[in-house]
């Protein structure tokens, strides 16, 4: 990971990278939230949600750790999208300070290994996070599931955690400041991610299209940002949703638009957490078809 021009140089400051890996649906983009307290990655049901890298920036006093939320590491796909996104996670594994790799409580499979066997091959610091440790009754059942991974030789320390219950989050990040090596910090201590408010704001209205429809267009949607306007008394956002056929076009906007104002609206109440201000927002569906698959239209929706 290239390093920008460091902000403060005195000795005592520590700051790093740090890269959250994982399977699709462990929870990286949910404990990112809640360790920065504010929602700059989305999250639905449906595997794969997070599409790029995106950096959350945590900063106490001397220690900033600067996060990297990654999607999810699946084996193989023939996908142009999907490819996208693997290469995206890989590129991380050797550009990091610090690997995280995320496993979720009671369950490793063949897809957890796989993402085992490429942090395997790095030189530097890894540790483990078991997630989701509210829905296990018995902490103790834990117990075979952490010496199983203790015994892959790979992780320096193995933290169970919960991010939705707060349980262990706040251990977790004390874990990854301690592991952050001496270095001024590389941003300002209120920045919280290198992301622009424009991006969020096209993710924040995604999320709402997975969480209503991932079971019908899963992953053949997009959404672009046409204009964003800060007015006197509110922003004023239009945004096209980007979709791969006619049928999907249909179900999106729903009967009377009904599905589509739903989306809006859910989407401008969490645009106005994000902005602390009144929200204007226009929505439209446009049929782009097969832009999963063609390079021209990942570019075309922000995707590089």
């Amino acid at each position: 990971m290239a390093r920008k021009s460091k902000i403060n140089n005195e000795e005592e400051y520590k700051t790093g990278y740090v890269a959250l890996f994982g399977r699709p649906n462990v929870g990286k983009s949910t404990l990112l939230n809640y360790l920065l307290k504010q929602k700059i990655s989305i999250t639905s049901r449906k595997p794969q949600t997070t599409r790029v890298n995106v950096l959350g920036i945590d900063t106490e006093k001397t220690h900033q750790a600067i996060y990297v939320d990654t999607p999810g590491i699946i084996k193989e796909t023939k996908n142009t999208l999907n490819r996208f996104m693997v290469d995206s996670a890989k590129s991380m594994v050797d550009d990091v300070d610090l690997a995280v790799l995320l496993v979720e409580a009671g369950k490793y499979s063949d897809a957890d290994e796989h993402v085992v066997s490429l942090l395997r091959q790095r030189k530097g610091v890894t540790v483990c996070v078991i997630t989701k440790i509210d829905l296990i009754k018995d902490k103790l059942a834990l117990l075979p599931q952490m010496e199983q991974l203790n015994s892959l030789g790979v992780f320096e320390e193995i933290i169970p955690l919960s991010a939705l219950k707060q349980d262990g989050v706040e251990e977790f990040r004390q874990v990854v400041f301690s592991r952050l090596p001496a270095g001024g910090h590389l941003f300002e201590e209120d920045q919280v991610t290198d992301r622009s408010e424009q991006f969020i704001v096209g993710e924040l209205i995604r999320e709402k299209v997975m969480r209503q429809l991932g079971d019908e267009i899963p992953h053949s949607s997009g959404v672009m940002i046409e204009s964003f306007s800060a007015l006197e008394k509110l922003t004023d956002i239009r945004a096209c949703i980007h979709v791969e056929r006619e049928s999907q076009k249909k179900i999106v906007i729903g009967a009377k638009g009904e599905r589509l104002k739903r989306i809006g609206s859910d989407a401008r109440k969490d645009i106005e957490i994000l902005l602390g201000r009144k929200v204007m927002l226009h929505l439209w569906v446009k049929v782009q078809k097969g832009w999963t698959n063609q390079t021209v239209g990942l570019h075309k929706l922000g995707y590089r």
